[in-house]
């Protein structure tokens, strides 16, 4: 019984699947498009991803994170359901599922992500802290008696959190992240050009020119949107440098966070997170200066993780490979 055993990183942006014995199988957009008048589920994924703005009055996307937790319980249910039939389960099946839940959730959002998974067909679930399932996806080796601090920024929170001896001493939980970048980078241009621009452009432009330090390349980038005054598209070019005060309000507020958890960090812990460095990962990790601006904040090297948009995935295989109690 239970001889399959699936890995979920049920993120607010991404979706990540992983079979113990196939490894990654799925790797989408967490969201999904549901027919509105018989609320069947009609893609998921990348696929629902490219209907956000674009569909009829049929046809709803939806995202059913918000902020790292379950916001549309019956659309999680329906993603899972889907998941599970894309990549070959069905419900006679039953599969031993670990999951993952923000380190700051409340047992009743803990409880919601056990219960989708229950839900959508699994027959046994484990429900993991998320900073433990990325320090282990992150190389980190958790099990000695040594401090070891982790930095998690996903899209829809931040973890940052103090390991030792396989636990999390301490930690917070805070619901600023990656998508925070993309809303202050959309109310910058609102309010600077007259423009609204979606959340697709927001990503692209942070990508590919956001910063948290000025540079002397000062790369550009042309975006449009819809001009608030004339309700017609317009385009207009955004420098790499505007970006950077932009970006410094949400990731002062990221920053606060981690310096509230080394503030409260015992002594011979924080010695040893001095000694070793922060382990920073998740994909709001990857903004350029990120690493840079947490190091001058606080004073300790930061160490990056190999694969950030990964690591609670591969955490979670790590896991359920060597057995889930």
């Amino acid at each position: 019984m239970f001889n399959q055993k699936i890995a979920i990183d049920l993120g607010t942006t991404n979706t990540l699947v992983y079979d113990s014995k196939k490894g990654l199988v799925y790797n989408e957009p967490t969201v999904i498009a549901i027919d509105r008048k018989t609320k069947r589920c009609l893609t998921a994924g990348q696929e629902a991803k490219d209907m956000v703005g674009r569909t009829t009055d049929n046809i709803e996307a939806i995202h059913p994170l918000s902020q790292g937790v379950i916001s549309d319980f019956d659309s999680a249910q329906k993603l899972i359901e889907f998941l599970f039939k894309k990549i070959g389960i069905n419900r006679k099946s039953k599969p031993r599922v670990i999951i993952c839940a923000p380190s700051g959730g409340s047992e009743v959002e803990k409880k919601a992500v056990e219960d989708v998974a229950y839900q959508s067909g699994a027959g046994k679930v484990t429900v993991v802290d998320e900073p433990i399932a990325a320090a282990i996806g992150s190389g980190l080796s958790i099990g000695e008696p040594v401090g070891r601090m982790l930095v998690d920024i996903g899209g829809g929170t931040t973890d940052v959190a103090v390991i030792s001896l396989g636990g999390i001493v301490l930690s917070t939980s805070l619901k600023v992240a990656g998508n925070d970048f993309d809303e202050a980078i959309i109310r910058y241009i609102r309010n600077s050009y007259n423009l609204l621009i979606g959340d697709k452009t927001a990503e692209k432009l942070k990508v590919t020119i956001g910063s948290l330090y000025p540079d002397e390349e000062n790369k550009k980038i042309s975006i449009t949107g819809r001009d608030l005054v004339s309700g017609l598209p317009k385009s207009i070019e955004i420098s790499s440098n505007e970006t950077v005060q932009v970006f410094k309000t949400v990731a002062g507020q990221i920053m606060d966070a981690i310096l509230g958890v080394l503030e409260k960090t015992p002594g011979e812990l924080a010695s040893d997170i001095s000694l070793d460095g922060i382990m920073l990962t998740g994909g709001g990790s990857m903004l350029t200066g990120m690493d840079q601006f947490i190091h001058e904040k606080t004073g300790v090297e930061i160490v990056k993780s190999k694969d950030p948009l990964a690591s609670v995935g591969l955490g979670l295989d790590i896991i359920a490979k060597q057995g889930i109690k």
